[in-house]
């Protein structure tokens, strides 16, 4: 009997329009391969809505909060549904991203300095010396990220808007010069490394990400062969001590000059858009886009 697969996108988070891209990109690729699918956005009822459907699997293809937090990962485990990436622990740990580098230190994978404070705190004074990055604790995309460069004199006032939209904690860290890294993880093992260059040159931001032309992938990255092996082995190192399941990505920072390699964050739910980088590693591991969802659906428990 074709197994019949609920693909969870949209939701409500700042990330809705991407997830609702990566959702449908998915659910096409799923019926390609045989698959029964149901496309689901994702609203406050999804529990009735699931309820009523009674899929084998959900495919999660929701990003930001409540769908990469655990939230939804909690409610499946609830209704019984097998789903796809990572469990409520995993997920709830990753999205903190000040809490993940903890983890990911102990396990021995190297991380930026950095401190976390009220986004109020951040802008009466600089939370470290210029420069450094401030970025949102808990959400993903590089939504609210801001650079403070070496020549600012007065912290970002942008942070202590009344609209600001990404939470009221802060991660700030270091800034590392240099190039962009991203390796992705499928289950136990690596699928390489790319490079990624914002196509202005300036920074890999949300348009970098998902507008078409916004960024320049080199997969696999030509860096030395030993800086290569050691982002491939932290990525693993961090996707474990972090307990993800299924596909994750952990970006980097390595600066040529001084022979800095820092780890940023481990995403649970990566993009999974006609731009996204998991499918272009997963391509250059002999997997096309099909069989990478298709190991996904088939990767999918409980209890995870």
């Amino acid at each position: 009997m074709t197994r019949h697969v609920a693909v969870l996108m949209g939701g409500w988070s700042v990330e809705r329009e991407v997830s609702l891209n990566s959702g449908e990109g998915c659910a096409r690729a799923l019926e390609s391969v045989g698959y029964r699918v149901t496309r689901i956005d994702v609203k406050p009822d999804i529990g009735q809505v699931l309820t009523g459907l009674k899929p084998d699997v959900a495919f999660n293809a929701l990003h930001g909060r409540f769908g990469e937090d655990g939230a939804i990962q909690g409610l499946l485990e609830i209704l019984r549904i097998p789903y796809t990436h990572s469990g409520v622990l995993a997920s709830a740990l990753a999205m903190r991203k000040d809490r993940a580098k903890i983890v990911a230190a102990a396990a021995g994978v190297p991380v930026a300095r950095g401190v976390t404070l009220s986004r109020f705190e951040a802008a009466k004074r600089h939370a470290l010396q210029p420069p450094y990055v401030l970025k949102p604790v808990d959400e993903g995309s590089s939504v609210g990220v801001v650079i403070v460069k070496k020549d600012r004199e007065h912290p970002p006032q942008e942070v202590a808007r009344e609209d600001w939209p990404c939470g009221e904690m802060l991660l700030a860290e270091s800034f590392i010069a240099g190039r962009e890294l991203t390796c992705a993880v499928m289950g136990g093992k690596s699928l390489g490394v790319t490079e990624i260059q914002a196509a202005t040159g300036v920074f890999y931001d949300y348009d970098a990400k998902y507008a078409k032309g916004g960024s320049i992938h080199i997969c696999p990255a030509q860096i030395l062969p030993k800086i290569y092996q050691q982002i491939e082995e932290c990525a693993l190192t961090a996707h474990q001590a972090i307990g993800c399941r299924g596909v994750s990505r952990s970006d980097f920072r390595y600066d040529d000059e001084t022979d800095t390699l820092v780890w940023l964050e481990v995403n649970t739910q990566p993009g999974m858009t006609e731009t996204s980088l998991v499918p272009e590693l997963a391509a250059h591991a002999g997997l096309n886009f099909g069989e990478l969802v298709k190991w996904m659906v088939e990767d999918a428990s409980l209890d995870r």
